[in-house]
């Protein structure tokens, strides 16, 4: 039996919360159980300076974790003068995954930027990051498109991930952070609605991985994402 008593293929409570910061042109507050993320995106009128004449938009994330959002104090990466490489490598998850679903074309020369901020950690943030800031960006191109400022919505499909991992020799669904810190395969699982991959990250922490157990994980990780896109819909409706 797992930590959390869940079933195998079972997730965590996952909650979708609408307009939840006041000035934001989308925003989400996102749970997956004891995990929570507040998801925010922002408009700037114009690309990244790299972009600009090519007639086309950008989608980036910024992910950061606020200090009491663990066990003990974590120091905030503004006091150090960079970024972790854990927090680019998930910030650039963030943006690939999302940009994987939007017509950069259609956005025309302007620039959203998610911003992921986790209020709360108990394994999965990126996973849960990823899950609600599509609903901050659809919301975010719903307010454009109500002001005129694009003609049709540019979101292709919709985007969510999860994690799975294999413990005590099991495939599992979603671990919490009882699960992920003893693993011995951690793996994260990003999908689109439709079904297509946009990443797999997958790691043997404790032991090696078998092309069944792979395979064992990624069936998990299509029935999850099967129910976060359902609850994306039921959210954005």
């Amino acid at each position: 039996m797992r930590p959390s008593q869940r079933a195998h293929d079972q997730m965590r409570l996952v909650t979708l919360e609408r307009n939840v910061a006041r000035y934001a042109e989308g925003s989400c507050l996102v749970k997956f159980g004891e995990t929570h993320v507040l998801c925010t995106a922002s408009l700037e009128d114009k690309p990244p300076m790299w972009l600009r004449g090519q007639g086309r938009g950008w989608i980036t994330a910024e992910y950061s974790m606020l200090p009491r959002a663990t066990a003990t104090r974590t120091r905030r990466e503004v006091t150090s003068g960079k970024p972790s490489g854990r927090t680019q490598e998930i910030q650039r998850l963030i943006g690939r995954s999302l940009r994987a679903v939007v017509d950069l074309q259609a956005l025309g020369e302007r620039q959203i930027t998610l911003d992921c901020d986790v209020l709360q950690a108990d394994g999965g943030t990126r996973t849960a990051a990823i899950t609600g800031a599509w609903v901050a960006m659809y919301d975010c191109l719903k307010w454009m498109r109500g002001r005129s400022i694009i003609k049709d919505m540019p979101i292709r499909d919709h985007v969510a991930a999860i994690s799975c991992g294999v413990t005590k020799g099991t495939p599992v669904l979603d671990l919490d952070y009882a699960e992920d810190s003893t693993a011995e395969t951690d793996a994260n699982f990003v999908m689109t609605g439709s079904g297509g991959l946009v990443e797999i990250q997958a790691t043997a922490e404790g032991a090696i991985f078998t092309q069944d157990q792979l395979t064992a994980m990624m069936d998990l990780a299509r029935h999850g994402i099967g129910q976060l896109v359902d609850l994306q819909k039921t959210t954005v409706a």
